[in-house]
């Protein structure tokens, strides 16, 4: 009930939280029941806590936000800022490899989000983003916040949770290998992640492929 409010906007970023007691005499529970609801929106990013001072609503396209699923790191660990923009947006039915990953029934309509991302002057991923359309209705229109899927989710009122990762190595394809820039056939770190709502809900679906030229990916592991 908590996270609906965030997710419709009812309360935005900054948003300070009402105390443990004005909220358990709100929902007619414990106060301890909603300081537990408020260690998992913590944990799930949605609010943080400051000591002394309360407890405030994220903002979830924020810098830090967006930076969790942001892996990539320069060869002194820094985080790699990468510029991303939309190449093709597409709209179709979803094959039968797109309905397993996010979960959809055969003949579901997806939408299919070609993206380039740069760091500095070097393209480093050539990744396609499948979507399922009943959750963004619309999507061709806001290619503006097509770049990022924490910015796509904050425009469509949609709460980010876990994600998923699978990473192999595969030869690049002539396509890919001209944008990345490398010889075709190329071996690249090819990655397969699903991003899902924290309800649970498969929400993106993305396969890219990096060429890292001297950085590393990083895992996070809990």
């Amino acid at each position: 009930m908590l996270a609906e409010r965030i997710a419709r906007r009812e309360w935005k970023p900054g948003f300070v939280v009402p105390n443990e007691g004005e909220l358990a005499r709100e929902l007619g529970v414990s106060a301890g029941t909603v300081r537990k609801a408020l260690d998992l929106m913590e944990e799930g990013r949605l609010v943080t806590r400051r000591q002394g001072k309360g407890t405030f609503v994220k903002d979830q396209a924020s810098d830090s936000a967006v930076a969790r699923f942001n892996k990539l790191r320069g060869p002194n660990g820094e985080r790699v800022s990468e510029a991303a923009r939309p190449v093709d947006i597409t709209e179709g039915a979803a094959s039968e490899l797109e309905c397993g990953r996010l979960g959809l029934r055969a003949g579901a309509d997806v939408f299919r989000v070609h993206r380039l991302r740069r760091a500095g002057a070097q393209n480093v991923l050539v990744e396609e983003a499948t979507l399922p359309a009943e959750l963004f209705p619309g999507l061709c229109d806001k290619r503006a916040v097509c770049d990022d899927i924490s910015l796509l989710a904050q425009e469509y009122g949609l709460l980010l949770g876990r994600a998923e990762e699978r990473v192999a190595i595969d030869a690049a394809p002539s396509a890919v290998a001209d944008r990345l820039g490398v010889a075709s056939e190329t071996q690249l770190m090819m990655l397969d992640r699903v991003i899902f709502m924290l309800d649970g809900r498969p929400v993106e679906w993305r396969r890219a492929y990096c060429h890292l030229a001297g950085g590393y990916y990083v895992t996070e592991m809990n």
